[in-house]
């Protein structure tokens, strides 16, 4: 019998390029607020979670309501873009998780995205059959790099850490999966540095049994 094994990946900019999305939903909805915020603003909190980017993005004391209210009208606004515009998967990325689900690999989502917006993404892209297990941002404490998300993630599917490679867009992301005891496949489609075990520009650059062999390392 074959020893259990998973995929857990990010979402944002892993298996969706979502970026001008954000932007559009965190532009607007600051606006309606009385807040301007520049694209760099916006790009410097990429990845987080509300609760670390609405007290950045409007400065000063923020109540709690008030990062829930905000919150929750951005994630509704890029939603609604989703939905009205749909979503491609990110070159090799449908390929990858069906094959992956065709060989027996446990897969799931581990992101600091709302349920909701998970649940919007993998219906748009046709893949939420693929996916065992979704941890998202209502699921844990504390976001990357700490490694509650991927561990979490390892226990919805059932496979222990070091019988998990993490896909990741993020150094945070990365060092998260080291710091769970995972092997990471870093996709850096803009060149920027990642310290995971292998680094591509794209996942369809991956070669054929590439997983197999970074699990047996």
């Amino acid at each position: 019998m074959r020893a259990m094994r998973a995929v857990l990946w990010d979402m944002d900019g892993t298996l969706i390029d979502s970026e001008e999305f954000h932007w559009i939903a965190w532009r607007d909805t600051l606006a309606s607020e009385g807040v301007k915020i520049t694209k760099n603003q916006f790009l410097a909190t990429f990845g987080q979670r509300n609760d670390s980017i609405i007290p950045q993005l409007l400065g000063g004391d923020v109540t709690s309501d008030t990062v829930e209210r905000v919150g929750n009208s951005k994630e509704k606004r890029y939603r609604d873009m989703i939905r009205r515009k749909g979503i491609a998967p990110l070159p090799g990325v449908a390929r990858w998780v069906h094959h992956l689900h065709d060989q027996g690999w446990r897969q799931a989502v581990a992101s600091a995205a709302p349920r909701a917006n998970i649940d919007a993404v993998l219906k748009a892209v046709s893949a939420a059959d693929v996916f065992e297990g979704i941890v998202a941002a209502e699921d844990v404490r504390r976001g990357k790099p700490d490694p509650e998300v991927f561990l979490a993630a390892a226990s919805r599917v059932g496979v222990p850490p070091e019988r998990c490679i993490v896909v990741e867009d993020a150094p945070a992301g990365v060092e998260a999966a080291r710091r769970a005891g995972m092997k990471s496949i870093g996709i850096s489609r803009n060149g920027k540095s990642l310290s995971a075990d292998i680094v591509v520009e794209s996942l369809d650059l991956l070669g054929n049994g590439v997983f197999e062999e970074l699990l047996n390392r």
